[in-house]
């Protein structure tokens, strides 16, 4: 638990401070994405799947360095058409492998791309929706307070009041008083943010905190269906006492295309 506390301390510092400066955040997500996609391709090769890591990789680069690139430069969407050819190799590339299952093989190299990259690009352009071509760091930070409060209230309310399994298939310690916790303590903290940031009303703070809960606890379940499947305990041992940044960051992946989503069509009518 010490262990744990101090990780999670230290870390949560590092993810803070990121978010002050654009450059700095660019940078701090750019690596984490990577790394995360790592951890979901060491992953999967538990199951006797061999995904193209390294071209997986590189594209994974590619498509997020383009999207900052849109974003600081206004570089134009299409320059994405690079990584056509690339993405594409993988076929190519498959043919010389004899594998007895190709096409999983290229499957979970795509796989990778939207389950990991996509989600991460999608969280780190909520930096720039308020203003496509600033920075901005009230839209992330929010978005990481009220995941936090999610999943603190929905762990505290658990422990207290847990009896419902929410859905014991995939993770037997959930609660639905645990997620209605936490949705209570994230649309809390949203009031709170909207006192800080009035750039948006109460209102749309809290659908955005309802959101997070909601599509964060699913991105929760879709992971520990991917580790039930593939007998594991955690995505990686990056972080002591937390396991890999994949496991920290699994409810982002699902919520932050539809929080993006959602907040781009409010700001952009």
């Amino acid at each position: 638990m010490k262990t744990r506390a101090i990780t999670a301390f230290f870390f949560t510092i590092v993810m803070l401070a990121s978010l002050l400066n654009g450059y700095a955040f660019t940078g701090f997500y750019l690596i984490l994405s990577i790394v995360a996609l790592l951890e979901f391709y060491k992953m999967v090769k538990i199951g006797g799947i061999r995904p193209h890591r390294n071209i997986g990789v590189f594209a994974a680069a590619v498509i997020f360095l383009l999207t900052a690139s849109y974003h600081f430069y206004q570089f134009e969407l299409k320059y994405l058409l690079l990584i056509v050819p690339l993405v594409f190799s993988v076929f190519i590339f498959e043919l010389y492998k004899k594998e007895k299952i190709p096409f999983a093989n290229i499957s979970y190299t795509f796989v990778g791309f939207i389950y990991v990259t996509v989600p991460f690009c999608f969280f780190y352009s909520l930096g720039f929706l308020a203003d496509f071509n600033n920075y901005n760091f009230h839209l992330p930070l929010a978005f990481l307070l009220m995941l936090w409060a999610s999943d603190t209230g929905a762990y505290l309310f658990g422990v207290k009041f847990g009896k419902t399994r929410l859905f014991e298939r995939h993770s037997p310690k959930k609660s639905w008083e645990g997620f209605l916790g936490g949705l209570f303590t994230s649309v809390v903290v949203s009031y709170l943010i909207s006192r800080w940031f009035p750039e948006m009303n109460p209102f749309i703070w809290a659908g955005m905190a309802v959101l997070i809960v909601c599509f964060g606890t699913l991105g929760d379940l879709v992971e520990s269906m991917l580790k039930r499947s593939l007998d594991t305990k955690d995505s990686g041992s990056f972080l002591p006492g937390h396991g890999g940044f994949l496991d920290r960051f699994d409810g982002l992946l699902i919520a932050a295309p539809v929080v993006y989503v959602y907040l781009y069509l409010i700001l952009n009518p």
